[in-house]
């Protein structure tokens, strides 16, 4: 596996529109994190779209010769981890995502089950097919793995519509539309494949602080712009983290206290802010962000490993 490195995975390109015609195919947008798995026919590597080894984070993957029939392999896909409700839950994934004690790891098995959605095939049985259509790889995908109760190989839908209703119905995080006739572009990212959002949400930086009782309740949230300035745009004290990750948060950020705000711009709510160092980053799912003003309703799904640098204003 030495001489493998790591790819950074094909990218969709965010999209108001659903495409229509037969050269199209609809896929869910799972919510989960993409992980990539590597097999040379000797061992199985599983890294994320960062390049970085998940292998020991989620070892019920790693038999993949009880569903892959192939004498080496490249997969790309999504982890995922549902909720109470049995949908997709990232702030789950994360929480299984975010372990890096190996003594924890078989205990994580047993409360956050994972699955893992294949959607495409990029090297079989020695040979580079990413430059081959989607088409071709979603029929040879479909006879090299056999699905199982970890894993599947994602449905595709010919009415993008009708998916997105579904996925509305649901309050899913949206879909994903791909060309038929289209290569898997490495390190690439264009409009050959597209996601189509339910909800917007973006990685935001935390710059502040406010306590009840203690404990932090909310958020103040920063992105940089081009100038490289911090920029404030909304505080979130709801969404899917629990008291016992508010806890722990508020014991995290400890070291990060300082007195000197760190946004440039003045946030609308400064009575009894903790200012901090901004270097722990969220993901923040939002309704709209009105241009000039902060976002609406934002909520918090999970903390993320990001660069807070690359936190930006678009």
């Amino acid at each position: 596996m030495n001489e493998w490195k790591p790819i950074t995975p094909f990218e969709p390109i965010l999209s108001e529109e659903i495409p229509d015609g037969a050269g199209w195919i609809h896929q869910i947008k799972w919510d989960g994190v993409r992980i990539l798995t590597y097999y040379d026919g000797r061992e199985v590597r599983l890294c994320n779209r960062k390049r970085n080894e998940r292998t020991g984070i989620f070892p019920e993957l790693v038999d993949i010769q009880s569903y892959a029939s192939a004498e080496s392999v490249i997969l790309d896909g999504e982890v995922i981890a549902l909720d109470q409700e049995g949908k997709p839950s990232f702030h789950q994934v994360m929480r299984r995502d975010g372990i890096r004690r190996p003594d924890r790891v078989k205990q994580a098995i047993m409360e956050i089950p994972v699955s893992y959605m294949i959607f495409d095939i990029l090297f079989y049985n020695g040979e580079w097919i990413h430059h081959r259509s989607l088409k071709e790889r979603l029929e040879l995908l479909t006879k090299v793995v056999t699905p199982n109760k970890r894993i599947q190989v994602v449905p595709t839908e010919k009415d993008g519509h009708a998916l997105f209703d579904v996925i509305k119905r649901y309050n899913m995080e949206g879909i994903v539309s791909k060309d038929l006739s289209s290569a898997y572009i490495i390190k690439g990212k264009n409009a050959s494949w597209r996601k189509i959002k339910n909800y917007r949400d973006l990685i935001a930086v935390i710059g502040g602080v406010t306590y009840r009782s203690g404990t932090v309740n909310s958020m103040l949230l920063g992105l940089y712009n081009k100038q490289n300035q911090f920029c404030y745009i909304g505080h979130a004290g709801t969404g899917k983290l629990t008291s016992s990750d508010w806890k722990k948060f508020t014991e995290r950020i400890g070291t990060l206290k300082t007195t000197t705000r760190p946004f440039t711009n003045q946030p609308e709510r400064v009575k009894n802010v903790q200012w901090i160092k901004p270097v722990i980053t969220v993901k923040v799912q939002y309704i709209e962000w009105p241009e000039g003003h902060s976002l609406r309703q934002p909520s918090i799904q999970a903390f993320v490993r990001e660069d807070p640098e690359q936190c930006r204003l678009q």
